[in-house]
């Protein structure tokens, strides 16, 4: 197999690599090696582990984007600050890798007022944006930690990062609903729950509590729980965004699943979103950033 270059995404999680030929993946793996179980000096060999069969005597590019540019990975990549390109910056070069391979990291965005910052989403913005010049709206990235982005004129003029996700694992899995929730979707459920937190977002905490209570009484379905939970967490996070989506383009890259909840529970207000395709705008964007590593070289 004859590949052109490398094309990592690589999370606090998980490592995701796809060999390339221009644009077409020629071939991909993964592992569960992500920035958060590494050592600084565990990335190379978990890498290696996943590109070894690639590799030829000519070294190859690897252009990786996310939480591989953090202080505690494998180089730190810094901020470039908004308003901004997605990518304005070459990617920073890896010192002293295998000489099998090149290695770049995209450097993230940084926000000084609300102080915020993003690793890896704005190379799905930058992908996203690559084929629609001049895109005005509002782009979610939902996830662990979900990213609200507004984009005007090709650029990043803001964001806001909600721990959406984080907050429904740990309440699902390590707080006292975690008796209460368990696997499985009511959608009605989900729809009743966002309308109820979008209009009434202080009481949430009580809400949240009340379906421990509500299961206590009333043996309730733990699926139909599990969305509740969901709609509630969500709810109060499109209420506290609405400045954000409200008459906007709307566009959402994200998990296929995940992507159509927040896509469902927008429509409830009557904002309509485009959806797309993460994986394909991950390697867009990684594809533009090694062309810029290339225009550099």
């Amino acid at each position: 197999m004859s590949i052109e270059w490398i094309a990592a995404d690589w999370g606090t999680s998980h490592l995701r690599v796809w060999a390339m030929q221009g644009g077409n993946v020629l071939d991909q793996a993964q592992s569960d090696k992500g920035m958060g179980k590494l050592p600084k000096d565990g990335f190379q060999n978990a890498l290696l582990e996943l590109i070894d069969d690639w590799l030829g005597d000519a070294p190859v590019d690897v252009v990786a984007c996310g939480m591989v540019g953090a202080r505690q990975g494998w180089v730190e990549a810094p901020y470039s600050a908004v308003p901004t390109a997605p990518v304005p910056e070459t990617p920073i070069r890896v010192p002293n890798t295998d000489p099998r391979i090149r290695a770049f990291v995209v450097p993230g965005l940084k926000q000084a007022a609300p102080p915020d910052v993003m690793r890896g989403e704005e190379t799905q913005i930058a992908g996203f944006l690559s084929g629609r010049k001049n895109w005005d709206g509002v782009i979610c990235l939902p996830g662990t930690h979900t990213k609200w982005v507004q984009v005007s004129a090709d650029e990043v003029v803001s964001f806001r990062t909600f721990m959406t996700g984080e907050m429904f694992s740990l309440l699902s899995e390590q707080s006292v609903l975690r008796h209460s929730v368990s696997d499985g979707w009511d959608q009605d459920a989900f729809a009743e729950a966002t309308a109820d937190t979008l209009s009434k977002p202080e009481q949430m905490a009580a809400r949240l509590f009340g379906l421990r209570a509500s299961d206590l009484l009333n043996a309730d379905d733990p699926g139909a729980a599990r969305a509740r939970l969901s709609g509630y967490l969500i709810g109060a996070e499109l209420a506290a965004t609405r400045p954000y989506w409200l008459g906007q383009q709307i566009a959402i890259i994200g998990a296929d699943n995940l992507s159509k909840i927040y896509a469902h529970a927008l429509k409830q207000q009557g904002a309509f979103a485009e959806i797309a395709n993460n994986t394909q705008a991950t390697l867009e964007g990684l594809r533009q950033a090694r062309n810029r590593t290339r225009q550099t070289a």
